[in-house]
């Protein structure tokens, strides 16, 4: 296994979707000593619980991204931009362009194209174009450019349609654990009464596991132009 410390940038349309959809990974390189960080275009407020301020909950979303990357030894970031109103925009590719460069990650996740949900399509657009700004010399930011060789779209329940798994990375049961902790702080995970989320993503990486032929797992698409298995011989 190669020593070379590796840095993941995990992005999501709102707190949450990163850390359930790849925490397990993310929770397993963290134990590894890569360094993790995510990314929520919005909070994802809108989900306030019955009879809190939805300004109050956005506070209580925000801390709890932080808390969440804190226990993978990671960091978080929140952009201010209201849930529901993510815009498909130029300004929207330049902002995340400018979190690439200052990261410098070697692997981006993200969503999946398709989704119920349009801050998650509209999140998976903005990141691709992103991502190759980010990695243009010739395009002047504040910061030097950077390209991020691996991109993945995560498995998530409301990004179902034509999602196939295509790659499966494995984790112990020491990170499942760790996973299972730290998303258990987002109240959304196991406060929601639209969705068992938890117990959904548990039994998942069970069932991926399994299919792995491994305890645990979770499962990744690729961008279409990267999907090659190159071999010297059929065995």
């Amino acid at each position: 296994m190669s020593e070379q410390k590796l840095t993941i940038l995990a992005i999501g349309g709102h707190v949450g979707d990163a850390e359930l959809t790849a925490g397990g990974v993310l929770a397993s390189h963290s134990l590894k000593g890569d360094k993790i960080v995510t990314l929520a275009l919005t909070a994802g407020e809108r989900g306030v619980p019955a009879g809190q301020d939805m300004a109050e909950y956005r506070q209580q979303k925000v801390n709890e991204a932080k808390v969440f990357a804190d226990m993978l030894g990671g960091e978080s970031i929140v952009f201010d931009i209201p849930d529901g109103e993510l815009k498909d925009t130029e300004e929207m590719r330049l902002r995340v362009c400018d979190v690439i460069r200052q990261v410098k990650p070697n692997v981006i996740i993200t969503h999946w194209k398709n989704s119920m949900h349009k801050d998650h399509a509209t999140t998976h657009n903005i990141v691709n174009d992103a991502r190759f700004f980010a990695g243009l010399a010739s395009f002047a930011r504040e910061l030097p450019a950077h390209f991020a060789s691996k991109l993945y779209y995560a498995e998530n329940w409301e990004d179902a349609v034509d999602y196939k798994p295509y790659v499966y990375v494995d984790f112990s049961k020491e990170a499942f654990d760790l996973w299972v902790k730290a998303t258990a702080q987002h109240w959304f995970v196991t406060g929601s009464k639209s969705f068992p989320y938890l117990e959904y993503y548990k039994h998942l990486a069970r069932v991926r596991g399994i299919e792995a032929r491994k305890e645990y797992a979770e499962t990744f698409m690729v961008p279409e132009e990267t999907k090659r298995v190159l071999k010297s011989e059929l065995l």
